[in-house]
């Protein structure tokens, strides 16, 4: 995996989403309740802040929880509730170490379909239907991945002209079409709300 990818909008931790599925995994991971730029930089942060030029699911897997915990806190913490997110980050790699020898691209290498990708990203620690849904789109949109049927399974997400999640996002003109929709969402929810 070797693509250009514009979701932390900071070149460096741009490089590193798209040279490493693992990052890339990890960032989708951080990507509630925080800005999705503030998301997508965390894994450079936390690739900086042990040291190397990449993330790898062993090391991460084998670290202290304590003191990952504290690295991912340090200022600025990667996470709004960097606690909780270093337990979810370390339970992910866990998963892949023990599901798939530490390798997250073996999760899409010899998926036969967009359903079985679906499921095997619904698996993961930290990610719900919709969380693997615009992964699953982001790995068809963006990194080359498209097993058959990988519109149909990542939903609205896999849309080839939408701008509802990061799987649309290119570059700054996107980033503010994507945003502008989830305001729409936001607004129109709470109008739904309002109405009951």
């Amino acid at each position: 995996m070797d693509v250009t990818l514009h979701l932390a909008q900071d070149p460096e931790a741009d490089a590193l989403l798209g040279r490493s599925p693992l990052a890339a995994l990890i960032g989708m991971l951080l990507d509630q309740q925080v800005p999705m730029e503030w998301a997508f930089k965390g894994p450079w942060t936390i690739a900086r802040r042990l040291g190397t030029d990449d993330l790898d699911a062993h090391d991460i897997a084998a670290q202290d929880l304590d003191a990952f915990a504290e690295l991912l806190s340090r200022k600025p913490a990667v996470h709004r509730y960097p606690g909780s997110m270093a337990r979810r980050i370390q339970q992910l790699c866990q998963y892949l170490v023990e599901h798939y020898d530490g390798d997250p691209e073996a999760l899409w290498a010899d998926a036969g379909s967009g359903r079985e990708l679906l499921g095997r990203l619904q698996d993961l620690p930290g990610f719900g239907k919709q969380k693997a849904q615009i992964f699953l789109a982001l790995l068809g949109k963006q990194l080359g991945v498209r097993p058959d049927g990988w519109r149909e399974a990542a939903g609205p997400y896999g849309e080839a002209t939408s701008f509802r999640s990061v799987a649309d996002i290119t570059g700054p003109e996107s980033l503010a079409k994507v945003r502008s929709h989830k305001q729409e969402m936001k607004a129109a929810a709470k109008a739904a709300k309002g109405d009951r």
